[in-house]
């Protein structure tokens, strides 16, 4: 890894949020500095395991249901993280073997692991943008997903545990808004973000956590989380714990453990 252009931009003297993450769902692709923030954060909060498990089945699940019942055959999804199969465009393709999605997220190591992204089906399509979220008109702009997704069809908007690393300071319903208004009528977005509704003590230690490590967050709550939808026509059952919308099985998870607003919203 250390003789590679890309590690060497990767910088290991501080936590990164997508590194957390990755050990939260028992990956490998970390390294002490991040096992120790990670291992910090689950001592105030021994549910973010479970918080990033029932975030990755959320995907999971509506990105079906958009496939299956909503007619979705492209996404584009910001904040990918290091890749875990199934990863957004091996479940999309299992519905929609067409299905084409654009990943887009600025850490270096997603960028090393970005070809487990590429393997599509021959009918669809995948590619990886580095980019930012801070920045939608540049990952527009990218000539990578001019080649992919085609913006005069409908295209699913996929946001999961991303939003709450932007600050009001960096104007995120500004950020999703300029994102949804390029989409044409039919597009969709499907949204995940971390709240501190059930258990507002053990999320500001969270919250002081990921600050003092140089990261940045604001966890909201669900009326907040629910104005990233605005314009937007909710798909049943709305603004929901995250184990709670549409579950294949019948949830055992608390609503404290979970601490995750999730939603789908079609674009009139």
């Amino acid at each position: 890894m250390t003789n590679s252009p890309v590690a060497r931009d990767i910088d290991t003297s501080r936590p990164h949020s997508a590194r957390m993450y990755d050990y939260y769902l028992g990956g490998k692709d970390h390294f002490e500095v991040d096992t120790e923030a990670a291992e910090t954060v689950a001592s105030a909060y021994p549910g973010i395991f479970v918080c990033a498990r029932e975030n990755r089945a959320f995907m999971h699940r509506a990105t079906r249901v958009l496939a299956r019942e909503h007619g979705i055959r492209q996404w584009l999804d910001i904040g990918t993280g290091i890749p875990t199969e199934p990863n957004l465009h091996q479940v999309a393709q299992s519905v929609v073997p067409d299905a084409r999605v654009v990943y887009a997220d600025n850490d270096p190591l997603v960028l090393k692991y970005a070809e487990r992204l590429m393997r599509s089906t021959a009918e669809g399509r995948t590619t990886y943008i580095e980019a930012d979220v801070n920045d939608p008109q540049a990952l527009l702009d990218a000539s990578e997903l001019a080649e992919v997704l085609d913006l005069d069809r409908p295209v699913a908007l996929s946001l999961n545990a991303l939003m709450h690393f932007v600050t009001d300071a960096q104007d995120p319903y500004g950020i999703v808004g300029r994102l949804l208004d390029v989409l044409p009528s039919g597009s969709a977005l499907a949204l995940s973000h971390c709240t501190p509704d059930f258990d507002p003590d053990t999320w500001q230690k969270v919250t002081d956590i990921y600050n003092n490590a140089g990261t940045p967050v604001q966890f909201r709550s669900r009326a907040d989380v629910g104005r990233f939808f605005d314009g937007l026509e909710l798909l049943d059952p709305g603004v929901s714990v995250g184990h709670r919308w549409r579950p294949d099985t019948e949830p055992t998870a608390t609503d404290a453990e979970v601490s995750l607003w999730t939603g789908v919203g079609i674009k009139p």
